[in-house]
């Protein structure tokens, strides 16, 4: 009995150090995003190249993004923790690169409020995700569901290029992303009850890390589209 209530009172503290860990390389990532961005947008070298033969270095950017994304969560369980976390670093460089025209775009007063909020908003969600006795395994699935159609309506707009649709999904993908932050939270609380420490869980860490790292991303970029401030 008492090696039980032992086992019991352990699970919380794992499952602590599980998400600190998870929270921790989200963070990194994010400001690496950020650091990457700042320092490119103030490089006329970089800008130049990146925008240079109608933009596409900047899309070769978007197409190894998507590359690195698969690859490491369709490889996770073949790669060491170490290089897991090696292309999620790489990951947020890319994504660093492609996000410095913000830069340039928005008045940097309205980037860094945007910011503010955003987080807000995300931090909320994973609060309430963490300690919700709700079951969000559903609302994950529809989320989900969701999320895909978001994508296809976003990719029918590059043809029609609608300043309403644009509107519409930056809308609804808000609410998809503040949903899912909820989802994903929740998924990696159960995931983290059972961590151990070994080598699988420190994969699990780098993959729930690039899930939230994305979740916030998506918030960040959906809300600046709808109230940033163009110079």
């Amino acid at each position: 009995m008492k090696d039980l209530m032992t086992l019991e009172q352990a699970k919380p503290e794992v499952q602590r150090k599980f998400m600190a860990g998870v929270y921790f390389r989200m963070t990194i990532a994010l400001f690496i995003t950020a650091a990457v961005a700042w320092y490119a947008s103030d490089s006329e070298q970089i800008m130049g190249f990146l925008y240079s033969n109608k933009g596409l270095p900047f899309y070769a950017l978007i197409v190894v993004e998507l590359v690195l994304v698969i690859a490491l969560s369709a490889a996770i369980h073949k790669m060491s923790s170490f290089v897991a976390l090696f292309f999620f670093i790489l990951y947020s460089v890319v994504n660093g690169l492609s996000f410095s025209a913000i830069f340039i775009l928005y008045e940097l007063g309205s980037v860094f409020h945007i910011f503010l909020i955003s987080a807000l908003m995300f931090a909320a969600m994973s609060v309430y995700g963490a300690f919700t006795k709700s079951d969000l395994t559903s609302a994950g699935r529809y989320l989900t569901m969701a999320l895909i159609g978001l994508i296809v309506a976003g990719l029918i707009n590059l043809l029609f290029k609608s300043t309403m649709l644009d509107w519409i999904t930056s809308i609804v993908g808000v609410g998809i992303f503040i949903g899912l932050t909820a989802y994903d939270t929740q998924r990696l609380m159960r995931i983290g009850v059972k961590n151990d420490g070994s080598e699988k869980f420190q994969k699990m860490a780098v993959i729930g890390a690039l899930e939230l790292y994305l979740d916030f991303i998506n918030i960040f970029l959906k809300m600046l589209r709808l109230f940033g401030k163009r110079k």
